[in-house]
């Protein structure tokens, strides 16, 4: 009686309270570091794993609502289980369950007080990205999000005596704030002064196209600007490098999320009717973004820095899928609607998955050598055989191939564009063959830039002598990164189950779902529209993978055992090799420079032709950045000088300020 008397919603809570404590314990016991590191750390993860069991049970139980005794008075925060954020908090207690193993070891050489706050920051990180999934009115909802970016802010900064890491800080802060600004301006279009402001009372607001479209609009500039959706994504690539590693694998894997979710709650849930053009502007806009990404992402030389403008093509991507959902959904066309918010859905948990297990992996490879550069690595893969293992799952993954996760979510999408019937209107029509292009050209890029990444740094031979006495991720660490890599498999193989726990989440938005035509043809094949048009069946694949591999393993040493002479391959006329002359990480990203050169803002040093050891150095910088967001700054600097000429410390200066004040008042209120 006890055990079915307790709700979801009520263990929901119960987990975030649970994390609060966890992150108070943490600072209470920074004076002894190894506790906090082994005991709760892992104490987390542990509540981690229930929030995950919480979110698959919760997404089955229908729609749970809570009213907690706190807040202001008329304003208690209202709380509300359904399977939307059933389904987020599933994804937040997945991953975050192998990133608090992972922190665990990672973190146990940092000293006792700035171990202590980290631990209470990234607690406090947990619960506010929880309570964002359960709020169910705006003043909830935006004292979550507040505490999000606020804790989110303290753990980028924990390394604050760097320069580059304050300055980095400062600006995600910054866009946060106007983020969360254009957030508040939304739900205050939606309330439009009547009722409360509980998402329940929003629900029941029918607004005008006009208002409906700025309520949009908004949503698309507060969320995108947390998102890393162009142009508010200058912020994504300096934070994320300046973070510790578990923060960077948390922030990319699950906060990004947190926008997701609000483009979602507030397009599908709070708002009726869809405009057609709301889906055609996210969806152009994401796929600038997913291009734009993952363009950046083919230049970098540094492996955070690589990683981050990789999340930004990713976050593109899932909002060319929320784009062509609205197109879908504003036309009356359920079933794809249905197929493209799963697909959206699905990469959105891939994602965070595969990134979150590259950004271990790169914490890793950080701990144990201390460098980021791609070209001072090279050859980790003898050193550090695990992490190298682990990071190539992810590396798979993120490049799209089956039969893991990032091929599934990606391959049901382009059956959305694929299988778009004649929509009624010509310029739309024309756009989707367009988008499906673009889409597969991310992929392709996507792909290249992971070879990069995975090759420079873990192949070929060690570019410092250092990096061959590297050491191998700890227990924790390999725990946490395999967690990661079982999830990228685990949803790679099994699809149709993913996408049955998905259909509760997809049927509240889009008001359908293709979990019976997925498993049409049994667990083994997956089936999003037809047998006869599409199927996919990952095991299958996996199996022939398998029996490839063996085959010609058996075959080289049934024909082959004892007739090969070994001798050395032949140099390319070189009596001997050297790391230098590997293929570096600008020698890589070249095509894609020459190719793409407009969108680069580059700086490039020649090495003089007389040196023995000739370097050669490209820069490569931000047009948006340049255009944009300078302008914006230097504007703000100079209002900034003129407001300041008004204080020069002159008392009859400020008594003439204030009696033209009183004069403007007297003759304007009136």
């Amino acid at each position: 009686m006890g055990l079915a008397a307790v709700l979801p919603i009520d263990l929901a809570i119960g987990a975030l309270v649970c994390w609060l404590l966890l992150g108070l314990a943490g600072l209470s016991l920074q004076g002894m570091p190894r506790l906090v590191s082994g005991a709760v750390f892992p104490a987390g993860a542990l509540i981690s794993l229930m929030v995950l069991v919480v979110g698959i049970w919760g997404a089955g139980q229908g729609a749970e609502a809570a009213v907690l005794p706190l807040g202001l008075p008329g304003l208690p925060f209202h709380l509300r289980l359904d399977a939307l954020s059933a389904f987020f908090l599933a994804l937040l207690g997945g991953v975050s369950f192998g990133i608090s193993l992972f922190a665990a070891g990672y973190l146990r050489h940092m000293d006792g007080p700035t171990l202590g706050l980290l631990c209470l920051e990234y607690h406090v990180f947990l619960a506010s990205m929880g309570l964002i999934f359960l709020a169910d009115d705006a003043y909830l909802f935006m004292v979550a999000w507040e505490s999000m970016a606020l804790s989110s802010y303290f753990l980028v900064t924990t390394d604050h005596k760097i320069p580059d890491i304050r300055r980095a800080g400062f600006l995600y802060l910054l866009m946060a704030h106007l983020g969360a600004l254009a957030i508040l301006l939304c739900f205050g279009v939606i309330q439009g002064g009547h009722g409360d402001y509980s998402f329940a009372a929003m629900r029941g607001n029918h607004l005008s196209p006009f208002w409906a479209t700025a309520a949009f609009l908004l949503a698309l500039v507060g969320f995108g600007a947390k998102g890393g959706v162009l142009p508010f994504h200058a912020w994504l690539p300096e934070a994320h490098p300046a973070a510790p590693s578990p923060v960077s694998a948390l922030m990319s894997g699950v906060m990004l999320k947190t926008a997701v979710y609000g483009i979602l709650r507030v397009t599908f849930d709070l708002l009726h009717a869809p405009i057609w053009w709301w889906g055609a502007l996210a969806l152009g806009l994401g796929l600038l973004t997913a291009l734009f990404g993952v363009m950046f992402a083919a230049v970098q030389t540094d492996m955070k820095r690589l990683l981050a403008y990789s999340s930004i093509e990713n976050i593109g991507i899932i909002l060319a899928g929320i784009g062509l959902t609205l197109l879908f959904h504003s036309y009356g066309e359920t079933a794809l609607a249905a197929l493209t918010l799963t697909a959206t859905l699905y990469h959105s948990v891939n994602h965070a998955f595969f990134k979150g297990l590259l950004f271990l992996g790169t914490g890793s490879v950080l701990n144990a050598t201390g460098e980021r550069n791609l070209g001072r690595l090279g050859g980790l893969i003898h050193p550090m055989p695990w992490v190298a293992m682990l990071t190539l799952v992810g590396t798979l993954a993120i490049a799209n191939l089956p039969p893991l996760n990032g091929f599934v979510s990606e391959w049901l999408l382009l059956q959305a564009f694929l299988l778009t019937p004649g929509l009624p209107h010509p310029y739309l029509n024309m756009l989707i063959p367009v988008a499906a292009g673009a889409l597969v050209l991310a992929s392709a890029l996507a792909a290249y830039v992971m070879v990069k990444f995975y090759g420079i740094t873990f192949l070929g031979q060690p570019r410092e002598e250092r990096l061959s006495q590297a050491q191998d991720a700890g227990l924790w660490e390999r725990a946490g990164m395999g967690w990661l890599a079982l999830g990228c498999l685990a949803l790679g193989l099994f699809p149709v189950f993913v996408i049955r726990h998905l259909d509760s989440a997809v049927a509240l938005l889009a008001g359908g779902s293709i979990g019976a035509t997925a498993a049409q043809s049994g667990w083994l094949f997956l089936t999003p529209v037809a047998p006869a048009r599409a199927s996919y069946s990952p095991l299958f694949f996996l199996l022939v993978i398998v029996a490839v591999v063996l085959l010609t393993f058996l075959v080289v040493r049934r024909l082959y055992h004892g007739k090969i002479r070994r001798s050395d391959p032949w140099d390319c006329g070189y009596p001997a090799q050297t790391a230098r002359m590997q293929d570096t990480a600008e020698g890589f990203g070249q095509p894609i420079r020459q190719i793409f050169e407009p969108v680069f803002l580059m700086e490039r040093h020649l090495p003089d032709p007389f040196d023995r050891q000739p370097v050669y150095r490209v820069q490569v910088g931000d047009r948006l950045w340049q255009w944009l967001y300078l302008p914006v700054a230097r504007l703000a600097e100079r209002l900034s000088s003129l407001i300041g000429r008004l204080h020069h410390g002159r008392i009859h200066l400020y008594l003439m300020y204030s009696f033209a004040t009183l004069l403007f008042l007297l003759l304007f209120t009136q």
